[in-house]
Formats: C-alpha cells, structure tokens, sequence
C-alpha cells in the first residue's frame, strides 16, 4: 500500500511540475476540446411565425486545431494557430399560440485563425490576448414545434441552411488562460469576443448580432 502511494505521489509531482520552452524555441500543438457560443443581440429565433422576445442560451459544439508558438522571451511567446470550431447560438423553449417551440438553434462552423502573445505569470502559467479570424464554413438554422390536440400532437422539425444570411468573415478579440505540465500537456481556456456583425439581415431581430464563444481544449506540445 505504501509503494502503491509513493508510486501516486511521484505521478501527480510530475504532472504538477510545469515546464515552459525557452526562449528561441518555436513548438507546434495539436489541441483537441469543446466551444460554446452565443449571438448576442439575438433576441429573437429565425422563426417568422414566432413574435416572441426569447432567451438566449449557449449551443455546445467543438474545436479541434493546431498552433505554433514561438518563444520570444522568458516570459514572452507569439502563437499562430488554425482550427474547425463550432459555434452559434440557442434559444430556451417557449410556448406560443399554442404551438411549443423548442430545440431553437442557429449552429455555425468555422475555421478560425488566431495570432494571439503570451504572457507568462510564471513558469508554465500564461494569459493571453490578440486577434482571431473566422472563416464561415457551415450555417443551419434548426428548430422543432409541436402543437396538442387532445390526445394528438402534431410535430413540424425544420434543418434548414442559413449561410447565406450570414456573413463570411468574422473578427474577434480572444482573451485566456493556459497552463502547461512538464508532460507537456497543455490547458487553454479562452474567450473570443466578437466585433463584426455576423448576420447580414435582420435574422435574429437586430441589425448588431456579435458571436461570442468559449473554447476550452487540451493539447499536446511537441519542439520543432
């Protein structure tokens, strides 16, 4: 039982000792994880027949990429990175004229490209902050009504593509956290604040619809 401890202790130091490249290094990161996001703004679903004021809510997706980072200095890196992210937005459920709608969605794909500095606190922990480019690649509109009648409920599902109401590029600002192990995995958390307009019309119910998502993946760092 002791030696079985010893053996978990030793494990868990050696994942907690960080490890940060030094400077003059550049290293690549495979990175693998999950996104969150919301249209701001998006007050109402891209439903005609709904007149309702809604609550927003966040759609889940994923985010799979690599990124290259270039160690300036002790505490100081510039990364440049490529990923299939999924974004978007959801609506809570809401009932209307009889009718329940639920299942309101708007899902995005893109690919991104972020240039982001790293500031490192200390060794292995840094923050982060830069610009990311979006590419639009996917853009479908998804949502489900059913209305009761007695015993009867009659269900109309729609899975419909939106891309072109959608804008083509998109601008955002990411701010984050990471921490890398001396395995060395790392830990990313950002948040990318959008800035350009994501829809073309008013599909959402205003003219400034903003996409802002949350990405949180593990990667792996390999020195090039």
């Amino acid at each position: 039982m002791k030696k079985l401890f010893l053996i978990a202790t030793l494990f868990v130091a050696t994942l907690s000792a960080n490890a940060q490249a030094e400077p003059g290094t550049l290293t690549i990161q495979p990175h693998i994880g999950g996104s969150a996001g919301m249209i701001i703004h998006a007050d109402k679903a891209p439903i005609s027949t709904l007149s309702s004021k809604l609550d927003k809510d966040a759609n889940g997706g994923g985010i799979i990429g690599a990124e290259f980072e270039y160690q300036m200095a002790k505490r100081l890196s510039v990364a440049a990175g490529v990923n299939f992210m999924q974004a978007g937005t959801a609506w809570k459920e809401v009932t209307e004229n009889g009718i329940k709608y639920k299942d309101m969605k708007v899902e995005t794909s893109y690919l991104t490209v972020p240039v982001v500095a790293n500031v490192y606190l200390c060794k292995g922990l840094a923050l982060k902050t830069g610009v990311q480019f979006g590419f639009l690649l996917d853009a479908k509109t998804k949502w489900t009504a059913e209305k009761s009648e007695g015993n009867i409920t009659q269900k109309t599902e729609l899975d419909e593509s939106c891309k072109d109401k959608m804008n083509k590029f998109d601008v955002a600002i990411p701010v984050g956290i990471s921490y890398e192990f001396k395995v060395p995995i790392v830990i990313d958390f950002r948040y990318n604040i959008g800035l350009t307009k994501v829809n073309k019309e008013q599909l959402f119910g205003n003219e400034s619809s903003q996409s802002h998502t949350c990405t949180l993946t593990v990667g792996y760092k390999f020195k090039l």
